[in-house]
C-alpha cells in the first residue's frame, strides 16, 4: 500500500500504528556499534574472487537493500543462472548483538512512509548490500536451468562480487539486461504452467488524492521486470530447497490449498468485480484468464492474497515432503537475508551441503526454533499490513458518508453473528455490514453511514 507522504491523516495513523503494534523503531546503541564493527570486516581467504563476472541487480528504483545480484550465461542446452545473495552471515556472528536482535524482529516491517529494518542501515542498505562499483562479500549459487525449466543446483559458493549496475524495474532496458534474462525467465514461467503453480504476485495499491481533495484506490499492476526478477528467486529458492531436502535438513516454506469457502468466496468476489467464472474452471485456471492491466484484475488478486489461509515455516521432517501449494513444489526462502531471518540459516546450510559439509550443529538447532520466530514476526507485520489498509480504506471513503454503493455479499463473517463481509464494486472495499436474512452471492447496497479515520473503522448500512 502507498499512500501520500504529505498527508496528515496518514501521518497520525501510521504513527498509531507502529505504538499500537509495537514496530521495532530505532537499534539499540549497542547493536549499532556491533554493527559498525561488522561494516568494517574484509572478506578473506573463504571469499572466493568473483569479480570478473558482470553482475547487475533489478529492484524498485528507491531501493538501497539490495539482497540479489545475478549473472546469467549459457552452458549447452542449460541457462546457467549465477545468483549472488548477500552474505549476512559473514557480518552477523551467532550469538553477537546484531543476531539477537535479528531473532527480535525476524522480518523487516514495511508501511507506507518508512520501514523498520532487520538490520542497521549501515549493514542492510551499506556494507552488505549488494550496491553498484563496490567489491562486496556474496554467497553466490549456481543454478541450471533445462529446456524444460526444472532446476537444480550446480555449486554454492562465498564469493566477492562487484555489481555493474543497479537496474531499476520502471526503467530498465531490454539490452540492459544480461543476455539470456528473457529466456531465462520463459523457461521459469513454462515449468511454473507445467506444475500448474498458481504463483501469484500481487500488485500494489496506491491512494491518491485528487484536486478537490477526493481520495480514490487504485492498483499499480507489476510489470513485466517484476515478474521476471521474481522467477530468478523462485528458481533459486526451489534449487535450494532440492538440495536440502535430499540432505535431509533444512527449513521450508509451506502453504495449504484454498479451502473450498475461500474459493467460494472468491467466486462471489470475481462476480463483484463483473467477471464470469465458469464453475468448471479452478482458480489457477481463471486467474490465467484475467486481462491484464484492468484495475478489476488487480482487485481480485487483492482478494486472492485475503483469501488466502498464510504460508508458514517447516523444519524438516523425515518422511515428510514439505509443500507449498502456490509454488505446486517443496520450496526455501534463501534469497531476501536483508529482509528476513530465516533467510541466513538456509544460506548457510545450503552452503555446507553444496559442498560436503555437515551442517552445523547451530544452524540445526535453529531450524527448530525458526517456525516459531518467524511466525510471530509476520503476524507483526501481517497485522500492521491490515492496519494500514483499514487506515486507508477510513480515509477514502470519510469523504462519502451518506454515499450508496453496490456491493456483492462474498461471505458470512463467522467471528460475528448477523454479520456480512460484502465487497465494494467501486472503489474496491471489502467490509463488514450488519445485515439478516442475505446469503453469499447476494446484490446488496450499501451506505457509508459513519467514518472514523482515528480507529480505522467504517460503519456500513444495508439499505438494499
Amino acid at each position: 500500500m502507498r499512500v501520500p507522504p504529505d498527508a496528515d491523516a496518514f501521518t497520525t495513523g501510521l504513527a498509531e500504528i507502529r505504538e499500537q503494534f509495537d514496530v521495532p523503531g530505532e537499534f539499540a546503541p549497542e547493536v549499532l556499534a556491533a554493527a559498525e564493527d561488522a561494516a568494517a570486516r574484509e572478506p578473506g581467504a573463504e571469499h572466493v574472487d568473483r569479480t570478473d563476472v558482470e553482475y547487475v541487480t533489478l529492484d524498485p528504483a528507491s531501493a538501497r537493500d539490495l539482497d540479489q545480484a545475478f549473472a546469467i550465461e549459457q552452458r549447452g542446452a542449460d541457462v546457467v543462472l549465477h545468483y549472488a545473495i548477500a552474505d549476512v552471515g559473514f557480518f552477523v556472528q551467532p550469538g553477537d548483538a546484531l543476531d539477537q536482535e535479528a531473532w527480535r524482529r525476524g522480518v523487516t516491517v514495511y508501511l507506507p512512509d518508512a520501514k523498520a529494518p532487520l538490520y542497521p542501515p549501515v549493514l542492510s542498505e551499506g556494507a552488505a548490500s549488494l550496491l553498484p562499483d563496490a567489491d562486496k562479500p556474496a554467497v553466490v549459487f549456481t543454478v541450471l536451468v533445462d529446456e524444460e525449466g526444472d532446476v537444480r543446483m550446480d555449486g554454492v559458493e562465498r564469493a566477492v562480487v562487484r555489481s555493474r549496475a543497479k537496474l531499476a524495474y520502471d526503467s530498465v532496458r531490454n539490452d540492459e539486461l544480461p543476455s539470456g534474462f528473457a529466456e531465462l525467465a520463459r523457461r521459469i514461467q513454462h515449468a511454473e504452467r507445467r506444475r500448474d503453480a498458481p504463483r501469484v504476485e500481487f500488485p500494489e495499491q496506491e491512494v491518491e488524492r485528487a484536486a478537490d481533495g477526493t481520495w480514490s484506490l487504485v492498483f499499480r499492476p507489476r510489470l513485466p521486470s517484476e515478474e521476471r526478477n521474481a522467477g530468478m528467486s523462485l528458481a533459486t529458492n526451489l534449487a535450494v530447497a532440492d538440495a536440502l531436502q535430499a540432505a535431509g535438513t533444512g527449513l521450508f516454506r509451506v502453504m495449504a490449498e484454498p479451502d473450498e469457502r475461500a474459493i467460494s468466496r472468491l467466486r462471489h468476489t470475481a462476480r463483484a468485480f463483473g467477471f464470469s467464472w465458469p464453475s468448471d474452471q479452478n482458480l489457477l485456471e481463471f486467474q490465467r484468464t484475467l486481462p491484464a492491466g484492468d484495475p478489476r484484475s488487480a482487485a481480485f488478486l487483492i482478494a486472492v492474497r485475503r483469501a488466502g489461509g498464510g504460508a508458514s515455516y517447516e523444519a524438516f521432517d523425515d518422511g515428510h515432503r514439505p509443500w507449498h501449494a502456490a509454488m505446486a513444489a517443496t520450496y526455501a526462502h534463501a534469497t531476501a537475508p536483508l529482509r528476513r531471518l530465516a533467510d541466513r540459516y538456509v544460506v548457510e546450510a545450503t552452503l555446507a551441503v553444496a559442498n560436503g559439509r555437515e551442517v552445523a550443529k547451530d544452524i540445526q538447532a535453529a531450524f527448530a526454533e525458526l517456525p516459531a520466530a518467524m511466525e510471530r514476526a509476520e503476524s507483526t507485520a501481517n497485522r500492521v499490513d491490515s492496519a494500514v489498509l483499514d487506515l486507508a480504506e477510513a480515509v477514502l471513503l470519510a469523504d462519502r458518508q451518506g454515499d450508496v454503493f453496490d456491493a456483492v455479499v462474498v461471505d458470512e463473517d463467522s467471528n460475528h453473528a448477523g454479520t456480512a463481509l460484502v465487497q465494494l464494486t467501486d472503489p474496491a472495499v471489502l467490509a463488514r455490514v450488519a445485515a439478516h436474512d442475505i446469503d453469499p452471492g447476494d446484490d446488496v447496497r450499501i451506505k457509508v453511514v459513519t467514518v472514523d479515520i482515528d480507529a480505522r473503522r467504517v460503519e456500513l448500512q444495508r439499505v438494499g
